[in-house]
């Protein structure tokens, strides 16, 4: 019984404890500080178009539920909207290239051989 009554006494002095480490106990300024919320450390470069290594470098800094919804749509939308640009400008490309591989009727520069004229 004496046992008991000491673990109920020591568990008290833990919680208390505990309790004023959390709230303050009177020292410093009270309770513990809010926490700034986490942002993207190095959010993608709006000054260039992204590159691999930006995207091999993106961190989304984690939430209470997973990741911050509006750094991760931030960042799907730019790249969505860079994938776009370079799908357009490829696809410009290559109808640039089959239009200058396309046959022609060839015009000769040459003068005819007086042979060929007989």
């Amino acid at each position: 019984m004496l046992m008991f009554l000491f673990l109920v006494v020591a568990l008290a002095v833990v919680v208390g404890a505990v309790t004023l480490a959390v709230v303050g106990g009177g020292e410093g300024d009270g309770p513990l500080p809010e926490a700034a919320p986490e942002r993207l450390d190095a959010p993608l470069p709006p000054d260039r178009p992204v590159g691999r290594a930006d995207v091999e470098g993106l961190r989304f800094p984690l939430a209470a539920r997973g990741y911050r919804m509006a750094d991760v749509d931030d960042a799907l939308s730019r790249l969505g909207a860079e994938l776009a640009e370079r799908d357009a400008r490829i696809a410009d490309l290559e109808s640039a290239l089959a239009g200058a591989r396309a046959p022609r009727g060839r015009l000769s520069m040459e003068k005819p051989d007086q042979e060929d004229q007989r």
